[in-house]
């Protein structure tokens, strides 16, 4: 369940991003290659810290 939530948060929080850094440096806007590189992004960075995170526990 948590990695539904994170992809649904991460989907949104990119759009946004990507609509805001879209019109600022005046480039065209994906919202769906946007989104779904956000979702990417954070379920490995999210994956990463978790798994760090286990390892450092066990010692």
């Amino acid at each position: 369940m948590k990695q539904v939530v994170i992809i649904f948060w991460s989907f949104i929080f990119g759009e946004v991003i990507g609509a805001i850094g879209g019109a600022l440096e005046v480039m065209t806007y994906k919202p769906l290659t946007i989104g779904i590189v956000a979702a990417v992004a954070a379920l490995i960075t999210s994956n990463g810290i978790s798994l760090l995170s286990k390892s450092d526990s066990v010692k």
